[in-house]
């Protein structure tokens, strides 16, 4: 694979990223809460984008993978918010599909309404817009609930990172900026959401109501029915892939 690999600083903290040279439109992962660029999803489109000819960028946020940051002090929807348009601002020109998983499904709505002269179409899995709201806060604990208050953060239990996944007061006071639900989500761009019935984290519902405040005409939603968040399955990355390959044939 001829993918390049390098760092962009922003506000003096050095952002890691991986870009396959290809032709337009240019494809741009954002990967999900806690997540890296090194994912199966993430691997399987570089993969396609190779095999495509098609331009693709991914990269880690702010306090995540590769990328420099402390996650507890400065990890906020602002602050990924504004790593996603520096990306795509000064590693990306012309057209872009933006391919969102989970909270990277919120970024790119919030990406596309900065830049919808750049956004051809989205391509959402599991979109999890408002989820420090809607889905994160009704699910904390009291004993979380105290933690945050008292110090700030509170780790989660997580099966991917023994020490927990830290909760911020700050992540949490900072999301309600960037509510885009109820709607409607200025987006006039053609997307395709998949969505696993069986996800745990980010219940079907939710997605579908994001599907329905869209402005877009053409909207698309796959409820995959035995599925799971993570959507990572061989027959599901053929989903992912043949719904970039449309929008990006566009």
């Amino acid at each position: 694979m001829t993918e390049e690999a390098g760092r962009l600083d922003l506000d003096g903290v050095e952002l890691a990223w991986r870009r396959v040279p290809g032709g337009p439109p240019t494809v741009v992962w954002l990967g999900g809460f806690r997540s890296d660029m090194t994912g199966t999803k993430a691997e399987t489109l570089a993969a396609w984008a190779e095999e495509a000819g098609r331009g693709f960028l991914r990269f880690d946020y702010f306090g995540h993978g590769e990328s420099g940051g402390d996650f507890e002090q400065g990890g906020t929807i602002t602050r990924w918010r504004q790593d996603a348009l520096a990306m795509i601002d000064r590693l990306t020109e012309g057209p872009l599909v933006l391919v969102g998983s989970s909270m990277g499904g919120w970024l790119a709505c919030l990406a596309a309404m900065a830049r919808p002269e750049r956004v051809a179409a989205l391509v959402l899995i599991a979109p999890a817009p408002d989820f420090t709201d809607k889905l994160m806060t009704p699910d904390l604990p009291p004993e979380a609930l105290a933690a945050i208050a008292r110090d700030g953060v509170w780790r989660e239990p997580s099966p991917y990172d023994p020490a927990g996944n830290p909760i911020t007061r700050a992540l949490l006071e900072d999301g309600g900026r960037w509510s885009i639900l109820p709607g409607p989500v200025p987006i006039a761009a053609p997307v395709r959401i998949l969505q696993g019935g069986a996800d745990p984290d980010v219940p079907w519902p939710h997605a579908l109501e994001l599907a329905n405040a869209l402005n877009s005409d053409d909207v698309v939603f796959t409820l995959i029915r035995d599925g799971d968040h993570r959507l990572s399955r061989p027959q599901d990355l053929a989903r992912l892939v043949a719904a970039v390959a449309e929008l990006s044939a566009i």
